[in-house]
């Protein structure tokens, strides 16, 4: 049986080319359009731009961690690859659509696999509107910002921001503020999956706020739509002694 055919990218730090220079000649190298398999050599944000990149493209996407973090990323090895990827386990993940009007009216989209967020843009806290589904759930939120979060991206800022961890299969989003003002005490909520979620900034001459879907960021937005694309989808590949489920389930045990 002929060997998997793989196309190795790495991220701009030289330790992460050096790893695929050293893969690309134990392995070879092919094309992205004629590769079986798509291993990305860096951290998390390498990751999320890879499987941008790759959407809707059937590829899976094995990460190798040459980062910082590497939540979503494999252990980096060298020997027996073509092992690990034949028995690796996939997940199929699906962006956030985030569409933005911002303060000259002009309409900005953008996919995010992580998050949708909006900060405060001042020393002004934002005043937010927030709308499921079209009906209004909170009239005005006072915080330094808020976000929709998938599974995949709730262990990233998500989690910082003491919002919850969610499976990678559960049908959910997570709403979560960041430093909520008034009402003080409100911590978020989980949505469907299904959910349509209308963001409206109060008072933006006055509490300027930045939308941001991952990493594009729209300066000065007045009205932010978010939901997710069930019609786009990427493939995570994860070694089966180090799966996503497990990962959720340590990352809910660490104290």
């Amino acid at each position: 049986m002929a060997k998997a055919t793989i196309c190795f990218i790495a991220n701009s730090t030289s330790v992460a080319k050096q790893a695929r220079d050293e893969l690309v000649q134990r392995y070879g190298q092919s094309k992205s359009d004629d590769a079986d398999f798509i291993v990305a050599l860096g951290g998390d944000g390498f990751m999320l731009q890879t499987q941008l990149k790759f959407m809707n493209s059937g590829k899976p996407v094995y990460g190798m961690n040459k980062g910082t973090i590497g939540f979503l990323m494999n252990e980096y090895r060298e020997d027996d690859l073509y092992e690990r990827l034949d028995k690796a386990l996939r997940d199929t993940i699906h962006p956030l659509q985030m569409k933005a009007t911002d303060h000259k009216g002009k309409s900005h989209e953008s996919v995010a696999f992580n998050e949708v967020s909006l900060f405060r843009q001042s020393h002004q806290a934002a005043k937010l509107r927030i709308e499921i589904d079209g009906k209004e759930r909170m009239e005005s939120l006072a915080c330094d910002g808020i976000m929709v979060a998938t599974p995949q991206g709730s262990t990233a800022y998500n989690l910082s921001a003491h919002g919850p961890i969610l499976p990678l299969k559960a049908p959910l989003l997570a709403l979560t503020p960041v430093s909520p003002f008034r009402p003080r005490n409100w911590r978020g909520a989980l949505l469907p999956n299904t959910a349509m979620v209308k963001i409206t900034v109060l008072e933006p001459d006055k509490r300027p706020v930045n939308a941001v879907a991952d990493n594009t960021e729209i300066k000065s937005a007045v009205e932010v739509h978010i939901h997710e694309d069930r019609n786009v989808s990427g493939l995570l590949l994860f070694d089966r002694e180090h799966s996503w489920e497990e990962r959720i389930l340590d990352e809910q045990f660490r104290y």
